[in-house]
């Protein structure tokens, strides 16, 4: 059997053990504050993996025949050290001894005998690399460049009827530069009050071949994939672990008021009826007038079949954690469901106004090139769309003496807005002003809806406090730790609260740091219990808003009186939760949230009063920027557009 063959198989089930390696289901331990400096070490394993031809060992051993593959599993150690200054960027440095020996694949020499080629080939490696949490969690990836630098190079060879041959290699290169990528999982195993952090992160990384030829002569070339275990400790901030802090005074402990609370039962899925509301604009990259690829561009037979009812199907159905790629696939259509109401309603007209910075030029070439594509695939008559260019859009995101977040506020500014006071393209929420398109009837399957998170409300935090965690103790006395939050509000799924568990009761302990330094507790509990069937059925709404408007929350009052009231019955539960974009200052973003939520819930009560129905539970939250709750991510204007919202499920009563 080959050196390759008698490990490749399990280097796939190795890799996936240890990415998907985790905190326990009932935990998500996070310290009250993260050190900024990590240290320790790390031990893996080393599959490497030989290609190229190797023939000349050095200058008194010549195999007869050439080797070409050949791999083996050897150790790896390091010593080192993360920078970590916020919860995304960060850098690593591991110091290592690196060995890549080996066994090549048996060969036959010319006398028909075989022969064999084994290697110790270790190197002090240093590995410098950029690590980045793309979540803002646990998980987090890292790559760059790896300096290796030799300190062992020998090798064995022995044939079949001759006598054992060993040496060491000729013509070795003392340092090799190469590169490494992977990715990795911080499982914290310190109480979050401990001065001193400590966690323990499975990883894996890919070490290219590119650049890792040993030798100056001929082509013996090896690549790695590495798995293992890093174990790392990190020291606080002077004055946060909670245990240093002087005893809770307490005259401080009416400066919040701490709450719990919990669904009266968990559902796990939830199919979701939803009107889904389309801006009316197409995005375009900086520097270009092409529509860009992320956008779903028809071919003209496809476009020929394409109605806008076929969006209800087919299309992704993933809900969860509150990540929406169902509702961006349809909106990513805009362009087909325009061409569709265009061709159905030969009545109607649009204006394209294509807004670019101060080049209105270039915004009437963005517009065109949207023209273009509705009259080609959908046979739209050039007469019935007008192209306009402007400077900026009628309601810009960039506002005047802005100086944040400029390159973000442009992005949402360069783009074509469709104007239309056709019935067909357009349904007036809003009023008469209400530039967004009809909206789009789909149906989804949501997974860990909101109304099954327990909500802790802690009023008085932000204003009070520096940071606040929460313990949940089961009645095993086993402890989970969530936090550190700085918000009045934080979400926990209760699905992750119960950790496959049927059903659960906590104690629940509030510990908050006090901005005059002082610690603070207070007591709660819980109870969940998770509901057996898997999916219920629920209806969804949603408002949009421009950059930084809650108060155009007025303008909704018609269509949330006349056509959200009517449709929630009596005894049903009504969960709100409003959201922004992840521009501006964090503490305003999630204050305009509430704003938006509550003015929404004010509206929806006068209706319900005015129709005499009672018995209806409203549950409002306001998330900003959250990105844990975020409905989408961040990355593309359209994004950070449709993360202006505030969401209405209408679900039945648990």
């Amino acid at each position: 059997m080959s050196a390759l063959s008698k490990f490749k198989g399990n280097t796939a089930a190795l890799l996936s053990l240890t990415i998907l390696a985790g905190p326990p289901a009932f935990a998500q331990p996070t310290p009250t504050s993260k050190p900024v400096w990590w240290f320790g070490e790390s031990g893996a394993v080393n599959m490497n993996y030989y290609r190229g031809v190797t023939q000349s060992l050095n200058n008194a051993v010549y195999a007869p025949t050439a080797f070409h593959k050949g791999g083996g599993v050897k150790p790896y150690f390091s010593l080192l050290a993360e920078y970590r200054p916020g919860k995304v960027w960060g850098g690593m440095l591991n110091l290592a001894f690196d060995n890549r020996g080996g066994t090549f694949d048996e060969v036959m020499a010319p006398c028909n005998c075989p022969a064999e080629l084994s290697t110790n080939l270790s190197y002090v490696a240093i590995e410098p690399s950029l690590r980045i949490a793309p979540f803002a969690s646990a998980f987090y990836v890292f790559a760059g460049p790896a300096v290796s630098i030799n300190v062992s190079r020998s090798f064995i060879y022995a044939q079949d009827k001759q006598a054992e041959k060993s040496g060491d290699w000729s013509n070795v290169r003392k340092v090799l530069l190469s590169a490494q990528a992977g990715a990795g999982v911080d499982i914290p195993l310190s109480k979050p009050g401990a001065g001193t952090q400590m966690t323990l992160s499975p990883f894996a990384s890919f070490l290219t071949n590119i650049g890792h030829n040993p030798r100056s002569v001929e082509s013996w070339s090896v690549y790695t994939v590495r798995a293992g275990m890093a174990l790392k400790f990190g020291v606080k901030p002077k004055g946060v672990p909670l245990a240093a802090l002087p005893d809770v005074a307490p005259a401080d402990q009416g400066r919040v008021a701490f709450s719990v609370r919990a669904p009266k039962t968990v559902a796990l899925n939830r199919r979701v009826k939803e009107t889904f509301p389309l801006r009316n604009s197409i995005f375009f990259d900086n520097g270009s007038v092409e529509i860009p690829n992320r956008y779903v561009k028809l071919n003209s037979s496809q476009a020929s079949s394409f109605r806008e009812v076929q969006l209800q199907e087919g299309q992704p159905a993933n809900l969860s954690n509150g990540r929406s790629s169902r509702q961006m696939a349809v909106y990513y259509n805009i362009l087909n469901i325009v061409g569709d109401r265009l061709r159905a309603d030969a009545q109607s007209t649009i204006t394209l106004q294509g807004a670019a910075d101060k080049n209105p030029a270039e915004g009437r070439m963005m517009a065109e090139s949207v023209k273009a594509y509705l009259v080609a695939l959908f046979g739209v008559e050039p007469s019935r769309i007008t192209t306009v260019g402007r400077d900026k859009p009628v309601i810009p995101s960039e506002q005047p003496g802005a100086t944040q977040e400029l390159a973000l506020l442009k992005a949402g500014d360069r783009r074509v807005d469709i104007i239309s006071n056709s019935p067909a393209m357009f349904l007036q929420v809003g009023g008469s002003t209400s530039p967004f398109l009809k909206p789009v009837q789909i149906t989804a399957l949501q997974e860990d809806p909101l109304d099954s998170h327990v909500i802790f409300t802690n009023t008085g935090a932000a204003r009070s406090l520096t940071s606040w965690t929460v313990d949940l103790t089961d009645d095993q006395g086993r402890v989970q730790h969530y936090g550190p939050y700085t918000g009045d509000q934080a979400s926990v799924p209760g699905k992750t609260i119960l950790g496959g568990n049927p059903r659960g009761s906590y104690a629940v302990q509030m510990r908050g740091v006090l901005k005059g330094g002082s610690a603070i507790e207070q007591p709660g509990a819980l109870t969940l219990e998770q509901r057996d069937e898997t999916v219920q059925e629920g209806l969804r709404y949603s408002i949009l808003f421009d950059f930084d408007q809650s108060k155009s929350i007025a303008s909704y009052e018609k269509f949330l009186a006349d056509i959200i009231a009517p449709i929630i019955p009596s005894g049903s539960l009504v969960s709100i939760h409003g959201h922004t974009d992840n521009i501006g200052d964090e503490t305003y973003n999630l204050s305009l949230s509430q704003d938006r939520a509550a003015g929404t819930q004010s509206i929806l009560e006068a209706a319900l009063a005015r129709a005499g129905r009672s018995g209806v539970q409203f549950q409002t939250y306001g998330f900003g920027e959250e990105q844990g709750m975020a409905p989408f991510e961040n990355g593309y204007p359209e994004e950070r557009f449709y993360n202006r919202t505030v969401i209405i499920d209408i679900l039945p009563r648990n």
